[in-house]
C-alpha cells in the first residue's frame, strides 16, 4: 500500500530499509534468521514468528525468557485476530498474602524475587498460534532455539551492556548468578554463552506440545523452586492457565485505523493520544519542531492520565475501553492542551456506560505483530535451574490497595507490552511495535505521526530522535534531538533530561509495511538501530 514515503533519511542511521516478499524483523539478527529458516522450510509468518520468539528467549535474555508473557495481533489473510497470552496471579495471591509477608502499608508486590512471579504465558501463546494458524509441526519451530541453547552464541554489544548492568541488583536472586553470570560476571561482547538447561526445557516443550510446561515436569520443577525460595506459585497454577483470543480495540487516524490489544494492556493509551492529535493539523507543523513535539507530548500525558487511572483486567474496570475512546470525550480532552505551556494532567471522567518485539509477514499476505517480555530486565531475577526458566516479575504490576488493579487470585495485572497493527479500509497496512515499558504507546504514537503526517519512511521513523514522558512535566529526550527544539520545550515548562542511553529510555521499533500485493511488491521492513536487530527476507 503506497504511502508516498520520502526515503531521504534525515537522521543518522546504521540501517537501510529492506524490501522483500517474506520478511522477519527482530532485535537480534539470529532471531530474525530463525524465523526466516521456517519460511524457507515451507512455513508461514506465524511459524516464523514463533521460531523467532523462541530463539529470542536465548539471544536477548535481558528482555525475555521462557518465563515471559506475550501478546499478538495477526492478519490471517482475511481478518484480524488478537491473542492475550499474559499470565495470571497464583491462586494464593491476595492482599492479605502480601500484607502478612511485607506489611499492610505495601503499595505493590515486590519488584524482584519469587513473590513478583506470575504464571508465564508466552509458551502458551506460541502453542495457541501454532495450533490455529501454523503450517509446520510445532517441534520444528523449536529447532533453532534448541541449537542456540546447546551450541551457544556470541553475545552482541547492546545486550551485553544491559546484561552487565543487571549484575549488582540481581546477583543474589536464586538461580541468577549460576545462569547468567558464568565465571562470576556477565559474558563479554563476542564471548560464547551457552544455556544447556534451557535446551532441556525447549526439548520438553517441543516433545509434549507444551504439556511439560503447563502442569508437567517443568511446572513441578518451578513449584519446587518457588517453595524452596519462599514463594507460593504451584504446578496447578500453570495447569489451569489458558491464553485468550481477543478482539483488538481500535481508533482512526488520518484515514488509517490503529489496532491494539484491549486492557489490561496499555495499548489504549496510544489510541487515546492519536484520537486527541487527530483534532490538530500536525502536517502544518515542522516535523522536528517544538510545536509538533509539544502537542504529541501533551496528548500522550492526557492518555496516560486516563490509562493509569482506569485500565486493569477488563472485567474489573469501572469504565469500558469504548467509553475511554468516546469521540466527544476525546474532543473535550484535546481542548485542555495549551500550546504555550506544559501541564500535569489528571485523569478525566469518561462517559459511563529489559521486552522484545518482532514482526513477520509472508507472500501469502499473513502478517504477525508479536511481543514478548519478562517485564523489567531479567524479570524477577529468579531462574529455575533444571530447565533454565527465567521468571518474569509481572506481579509488580498489581496494586495491593483497593481499586481496579488490586491483586486477586487468577487475575491478570496491568500490562505494558503491546503489539500494534495498522489497517486502511479494512485491509492490512503495517504490523509494528516499539519495545520498552511505558515507552511503548509513546513510540507507537511518535513513529505513526512521522509516517502518516510527515510521510517519513518506516526506517526514518525508527531513526528519528524520540522523547519519553515520565511523570508530571518530566521528560527524557534523546541527545540527537534538535537543540533549538529542546530549548523551546524547556521554555514551555517541560522539565527535560537529555539522555544518551537510547536502549534504556527510548525503546526500539520493528516495522513491516505492506507495499502492495505480497506476491508482487511484497513488504518494506525496518529495524531499530537502538538494539542489535535486523530485518531479513527473501
Amino acid at each position: 500500500m503506497n504511502h508516498n514515503f520520502n526515503f531521504n533519511n534525515p537522521y543518522t542511521s546504521t540501517r537501510i530499509p529492506l524490501f522483500a516478499r517474506n520478511v522477519v524483523s527482530t532485535s537480534h539478527p539470529l532471531g530474525a534468521q530463525a524465523g526466516l529458516r521456517m519460511m524457507l522450510k515451507g512455513g508461514n509468518a506465524v511459524d516464523a514468528a514463533i521460531a523467532s520468539a523462541a530463539a529470542m528467549t536465548l539471544l536477548e535474555p535481558v528482555s525475555n525468557g521462557l518465563g515471559s508473557d506475550a501478546f499478538c495481533i495477526l492478519w490471517d489473510g482475511k481478518a484480524l485476530h488478537g491473542l492475550n497470552a499474559a499470565g495470571c496471579a497464583p491462586q494464593s495471591w491476595t492482599p492479605d498474602y502480601f500484607a502478612r509477608k511485607y506489611g499492610s502499608d505495601q503499595q505493590t508486590p515486590p519488584k524482584r524475587g519469587i513473590d513478583s512471579v506470575t504464571v508465564p504465558g508466552a509458551v502458551s501463546g506460541w502453542l495457541a498460534l501454532s495450533e490455529r494458524f501454523g503450517k509446520l509441526p510445532f517441534a520444528d519451530l523449536m529447532e533453532p532455539a534448541i541449537d542456540l541453547a546447546e551450541r551457544g552464541y556470541l553475545v552482541p554489544p547492546v545486550v551485553q551492556m544491559k546484561w552487565a548492568a543487571a549484575r549488582a541488583e540481581l546477583q543474589a536472586q536464586p538461580g541468577f548468578a549460576e545462569t547468567f553470570l558464568p565465571w562470576g560476571r556477565a559474558p563479554d561482547v563476542g564471548e560464547l554463552f551457552r544455556f544447556k538447561a534451557a535446551a532441556r526445557a525447549l526439548r520438553a516443550i517441543a516433545e509434549t506440545r507444551g504439556a511439560a510446561f503447563y502442569g508437567g515436569e517443568i511446572a513441578h520443577a518451578i513449584e519446587k523452586f518457588s517453595t524452596q525460595n519462599g514463594g507460593s506459585i504451584t504446578a496447578r497454577d500453570f495447569e489451569k492457565f489458558r491464553p485468550e483470543w481477543v478482539t483488538p480495540i481500535s481508533n482512526d487516524y488520518r484515514g488509517y485505523t490503529l489496532h491494539e490489544i484491549p486492557p489490561s494492556g496499555q495499548g489504549i493509551a496510544a489510541l487515546i493520544a492519536l484520537g486527541i492529535l487527530d483534532r490538530f493539523d500536525m502536517a502544518s507543523l515542522s516535523v522536528d519542531g517544538a510545536d509538533s513535539q509539544h502537542l504529541q507530548i501533551e496528548a500522550m500525558k492526557l492518555a496516560f492520565a486516563d490509562t493509569y487511572r482506569h485500565v486493569a483486567e477488563s472485567s474489573c474496570m469501572e469504565v469500558t475501553a469504548a467509553q475511554m475512546l468516546d469521540d466527544n470525550y476525546l474532543a473535550t480532552r484535546a481542548k485542555l492542551i495549551d500550546m504555550k505551556k506544559a501541564q500535569d494532567f489528571g485523569a478525566g471522567n469518561p462517559p459511563k456506560g529489559g521486552t522484545i518485539y518482532l514482526t513477520a509477514a509472508d507472500e501469502n499476505g499473513m502478517m504477525v505483530s508479536f511481543i514478548q517480555s519478562n517485564y523489567m530486565g531479567f524479570g524477577s531475577g529468579c531462574v529455575e535451574p533444571d530447565f533454565g526458566i527465567s521468571l518474569q516479575n509481572r506481579g509488580y504490576g498489581f496494586s495491593l490497595q483497593p481499586g481496579p488493579n488490586q491483586v486477586a487470585p487468577g487475575k491478570r495485572p496491568f500490562h505494558t507490552i503491546i503489539p500494534a497493527f495498522l489497517t486502511k479500509d479494512g485491509q492490512p497496512v503495517m504490523s509494528y511495535g516499539v519495545m520498552g515499558a511505558n515507552m511503548q504507546p509513546q513510540g507507537h504514537v511518535q513513529t505513526l505521526v512521522r509516517m502518516l503526517d510527515y510521510q517519513q519512511s518506516p526506517q526514518s521513523a525508527c531513526d528519528a530522535p524520540r522523547w519519553r514522558f515520565n511523570a508530571g512535566v518530566e521528560l527524557n529526550v534523546e541527545s540527537a534531538m534538535n537543540p533549538h527544539t529542546v530549548e523551546q520545550l524547556s521554555a514551555r515548562g517541560h522539565r527535560l533530561a537529555v539522555i544518551n542511553d537510547s536502549y534504556q529510555d527510548f525503546g526500539a521499533a520493528q516495522l513491516i509495511w505492506r507495499a502492495g500485493d505480497p506476491k508482487v511488491e511484497g513488504y518494506l521492513a525496518a529495524s531499530d538501530a537502538r538494539r542489535d536487530g535486523q530485518a531479513v527476507g527473501f
